[in-house]
């Protein structure tokens, strides 16, 4: 298993951070690589929304489906995918730091076949940098609007 962990201290209110990141439409419009959200179940909030997050990633769209597994709300989320061979396992968590909110995202990767085993360990870098990308542009979103 992989982990991936980072962090941003955005000057914005905690509720507006999480709202940004636990709504899928949210999150859209502060990454712009991300071009469609669709939701594949009812429910459009918290444990159990199901949707299908489509972006551009080097000139390519490419989709993945996701689930929302856990929600406390203004707390955390956990956001989970099982595509390719490997459950990718996201929780992202906003904390007040004063006037500011820390955001944090740690990332469990976990491959399970054996393609996604000898494949996985070599787009980790690719990964990282894309949820580095996230990150900052989440910030800057919270920060602007």
């Amino acid at each position: 298993m992989k982990s991936v962990r980072t962090s941003r201290t955005i000057q914005a209110p905690l509720e507006k951070v999480f709202q940004v990141i636990a709504d899928p439409r949210g999150f859209q419009a502060a990454v712009a690589d991300i071009t469609h959200v669709e939701f594949l179940s009812e429910q459009q909030h918290g444990v159990g929304t199901r949707f299908r997050e489509t972006r551009m990633m080097k000139d390519k769209e490419h989709s993945v489906v996701l689930e929302v597994t856990e929600l406390v709300e203004n707390d955390r989320i956990r956001i989970v995918s099982d595509e390719g061979g490997t459950v990718w396992d996201s929780v992202f968590t906003v904390e007040p730091q004063g006037d500011a909110v820390l955001m944090t995202l740690v990332m469990d990767v976990k491959p399970y076949k054996l393609k996604a085993k000898l494949t996985t360990p070599l787009i980790m870098g690719f990964v990282s940098k894309a949820i580095e990308s996230d990150m900052d542009a989440v910030a800057r979103y919270c920060e602007q609007s």
